[in-house]
């Protein structure tokens, strides 16, 4: 699948701010045998004072900016085009859950996709003993490690309601569970949280989904989303597996990734600082149409 991608982010803000650093992660990622990206911009107004580009640990594309005071608007705009493989349903080759132990100690380098990174608790995603016991019977009986991510995925999908008001971008993972609602980036890491309490390598993947109108209806413009869902290590064998909890389903050629890290403070579209003594309003659109 070719895509044309467009995403505008914009804020408002009611008394003109002090200066700012801001670090955007909102680019498509170029992954072999994945997703070849043919172009990326982005363009920020104001202009920033100071604009640099890097890749960080885990091999996301990032944009530091140094901004200017006094401003009562702000606006990023990325245009990108993007090639998405869809190879089809994956073999299971991975191995029983028991064994994954054995796979994982075999590991011994410490790269950007090693899966030691992302086994152990991170900033945003502590155990959870609920989430835990939950995990635990999800994935009772299932014949692989592969089978039990998509067994987990799967009860974590009929379980919690997808709801945009529920929670907010900080709500802690814990109270996400006990509600049993929320929106793509809980669902997600509730489920890295309980991957990693059954010794299953899990990450925290940033990307835009693409969805279809329901039959009949025209296709909104800006209806498309940035969305967020997991990358499991399965084993040397199985290797790693990305899973939707949201959709419920492994992810495919819908799925534009943006990048991973172990939770969603290493892969947020944007962090920074901003001095600020007024209110301020935001709102973002996605377009992500085929060409």
């Amino acid at each position: 699948m070719r895509y044309h991608l467009s995403l505008s982010i914009r804020y408002a803000f009611d008394r003109p701010t002090g200066m700012a650093r801001q670090v955007l992660r909102i680019c498509p990622a170029d992954l072999p045998g994945v997703q070849q990206v043919s172009s990326c911009r982005v363009m920020v107004l104001p202009a920033p004072a100071a604009r640099r580009e890097f890749t960080d640990f885990f091999g996301t594309r990032a944009i530091e900016l140094a901004l200017p005071g006094g401003l009562t608007e702000l606006r990023f705009d990325m245009t990108a085009e993007v090639t998405r493989l869809d190879t089809g349903p994956e073999a299971d080759l991975s191995v029983p859950l028991p064994g994954l132990a054995a796979d994982l100690a075999a590991e011994t380098g410490l790269g950007p996709m090693s899966p030691h990174h992302f086994l152990a608790p991170s900033p945003r995603i502590p155990p959870v003993p609920e989430i835990a016991q939950f995990a635990a019977a999800a994935v009772a009986g299932a014949p692989t490690t592969r089978a039990a991510v998509r067994a987990l995925g799967e009860a974590l999908h009929r379980t919690l309601r997808f709801d945009p008001q529920a929670t907010e971008v900080d709500t802690p993972i814990d109270a996400a569970f006990a509600g049993r609602q929320g929106v793509c980036q809980d669902f997600s890491q509730i489920m890295v949280a309980g991957l990693r309490s059954l010794g299953i390598p899990a990450a925290y993947v940033s990307g835009f989904l693409r969805t279809l109108p329901p039959p009949g209806q025209p296709r909104r413009v800006g209806a498309d989303a940035m969305h967020a869902w997991v990358r499991a290590w399965t084993g040397a064998s199985g290797g790693w597996c990305d899973y939707d909890p949201t959709n419920a389903c492994f992810a495919g050629a819908d799925h534009v990734v943006i990048g991973h890290g172990r939770d969603y403070s290493d892969a947020a579209p944007i962090i920074g600082m901003l001095r600020l003594d007024g209110a301020q309003t935001s709102s973002h659109s996605v377009d992500l149409v085929e060409i």
